[in-house]
């Protein structure tokens, strides 16, 4: 395609985008669908372009009011450019000379929102967690993520698995704390290789496969995934128990569900039993009161630790949303905590930054569910031999430490967990 044609899709999409209508990935999806012309290489370049802006929006806003044409196409030519004359071909004088003049501006130099790129609302808390350390997570989040694999331990090895990524051309390195983790830079294609379909390996960032750890389900335990949604962490629990005894996948959206299936099917896991639920006080979970070892609760959440692969969401979200999810949240723990026996252990889990969804909703349920006594996440984890466990634990109650995972420290999405044993 015409890098002048191409530069015009750019800026359709871009528009789309920043309506916030809906999720990112879907608009791209749905555009890429009604436009069925465009090749690999420009599918690559418009999805980069367009997450380029979202990461950037407020540097680019400031940069896009000195220059000429819809806003989106200004947009889109600072998301767009990079090395080489492909997109000058595309642009008129004036966009040349506004292009060569922003690129003279020292980023450094300009006020901190240009150059953190977070809405106000969110800067505090996390500057109030972080101090100085602030900016290394703003410009983490900067930066698009990598891909983490976990190898199905019921049916591979990761040393395996990364041979024959190797052998594909892919180069797969081992993740620095999950046992079962292999961490890919770029974005191949891996849908369509022999390891993928015979359930070798699924998609899974290391933070999420650190959360199914603490859990620690074993062979023959009765173990409940509380919000299961497409099933990432359950299939890793399943094959953490070997494919023996009976692990439920409960979600309140059957639509989510279904994605688990083929995912199920490829895994080769017989002890999985998903059910959608009406809510969280659904009369399946009044049957299973008191009869499960093992519940992972990984909550509904702003999902604000996830910012290098949906960056929409900082635009998207706001704190009134945080909060209300906060009081969902807090609902879904205590239902979910009823289904243990005594004995059994209870992990709630976001993939969140914010206090108020993490040690403040784990705080709130310690106090009032005496029965329950919070766990020392480090300790659990050293105690299966993960190295560095300390380093990837913090805060917590009368000294005992929740698993607190940072994209900048970890190279992780942003991850919560707190562990509680029934007694």
């Amino acid at each position: 395609m015409h890098p002048k044609a191409l530069l015009d899709v750019c800026s359709e999409l871009v528009r789309l985008t920043l309506k916030f209508d809906h999720p990112t990935d879907a608009i791209v999806s749905k555009f890429f669908r009604d436009n069925r012309g465009l090749g690999p290489r420009e599918r690559a370049t418009l999805s980069g372009t367009v997450y380029t802006v979202l990461r950037k929006k407020l540097l680019f806003d400031h940069f896009a009011p000195s220059g000429s044409g819809p806003k989106e196409r200004r947009l889109a030519i600072l998301g767009f450019y990079g090395p080489g004359d492909f997109l000058r071909s595309a642009l008129t004088d004036q966009e040349k000379n506004w292009l060569d003049q922003c690129e003279k501006i020292n980023v450094a130099d300009l006020m901190e929102r240009h150059r953190h790129n977070l809405p106000e609302w969110l800067v505090q808390p996390l500057k109030d967690q972080l101090g100085d350390e602030f900016w290394q997570l703003a410009d983490s989040l900067n930066q698009g993520a990598g891909l983490d694999l976990r190898v199905n331990a019921l049916n591979a090895k990761r040393a395996d698995v990364q041979k024959e990524l190797a052998q594909a051309g892919i180069k797969a390195v081992p993740t620095p704390f999950s046992p079962w983790g292999l961490r890919i830079a770029g974005k191949p294609t891996l849908n369509k290789l022999d390891a993928f379909t015979r359930g070798a390996f699924e998609v899974q960032d290391e933070g999420s496969q650190l959360l199914v750890m603490l859990l620690d389900a074993k062979r023959g335990e009765m173990v409940v995934d509380f919000c299961a949604g497409a099933g990432g962490k359950t299939l890793a629990i399943g094959a953490g128990m070997r494919s023996t005894g009976r692990l439920y996948a409960f979600d309140t959206s059957a639509h989510r569900l279904d994605a688990l299936k083929p995912r199920l099917a490829r895994s080769g896991l017989s002890n999985v039993h998903p059910a959608a639920i009406a809510h969280e006080r659904d009369d399946r979970i009044k049957r299973l009161s008191g009869k499960i070892d093992r519940v992972l609760v990984d909550a509904p959440c702003s999902g604000l630790g996830t910012l290098r692969r949906n960056p929409d969401l900082k635009w998207r979200q706001t704190l009134a949303l945080v909060e209300q999810m906060a009081v969902t949240q807090t609902a879904i723990l205590q239902s979910a905590a009823r289904l243990l026996k005594p004995g059994g252990r209870l992990v709630y889990a976001t993939c969140s930054m914010m206090i108020q969804e993490n040690e403040a909703i784990a705080q709130a349920f310690t106090e009032a569910n005496k029965e329950f006594t919070p766990r020392d996440a480090g300790e659990i984890l050293s105690g299966l031999k993960v190295e560095g466990a300390a380093g990837l634990c913090s805060g917590g109650e009368n000294g005992l430490r929740y698993l607190r995972l940072w994209p900048h420290r970890h190279q992780t999405d942003g991850f919560f967990a707190a562990v509680w044993e029934k007694s």
